[in-house]
């Protein structure tokens, strides 16, 4: 399975901040869309960085609240991890894992196309098995 695949179900729509965004107004984002981690970006087709909750709340602790009005700049990692829909899923999962991060923005011909989440490669994963098993069981009844 590749990552389009992924972005065939859930959609290719990606939440972006600007650079200039508070941590305030990017909490506010975040409640609003129900999601963990957006991609910091000054025009929605470039990445910045990406910021997530768990960003905001190790920087909370060392900072106090005067973080809440800062720019997500100060707290965005810079460094993104970024993949191709073309990717197949489980190399996508191994380096999630290996390097401990939960998402990762899709990218085609240098443009922002899409997010995949930990959530959404597990989900893929446990589709898969589901469809397998669903194939043997098949099999195994139709079997003479």
């Amino acid at each position: 399975m590749r990552i389009r695949d992924i972005l065939r179900r859930k959609g290719d729509t990606v939440t972006t901040v600007r650079p200039e965004a508070t941590v305030r107004q990017l909490l506010a984002v975040l409640a609003e869309h129900n999601i963990g981690a957006v991609v910091v970006s000054p025009d929605g087709a470039a990445i910045a960085g990406i910021v997530s909750e768990r960003d905001v709340v190790r920087r909370l602790h060392d900072a106090g609240a005067g973080l809440l009005d800062r720019p997500v700049t100060d707290i965005m990692t810079t460094e993104v991890h970024t993949c191709g829909p073309g990717a197949e899923v489980e190399e996508l999962r191994g380096t999630m894992t290996e390097h401990r991060f939960r998402h990762v923005p899709i990218v085609e011909n240098g443009r922002l196309t899409g997010i995949v989440s930990i959530g959404d490669v597990v989900k893929s994963a446990i589709d898969e098995l589901q469809s397998e098993r669903e194939h043997l069981v098949g099999y195994i009844q139709g079997a003479p």
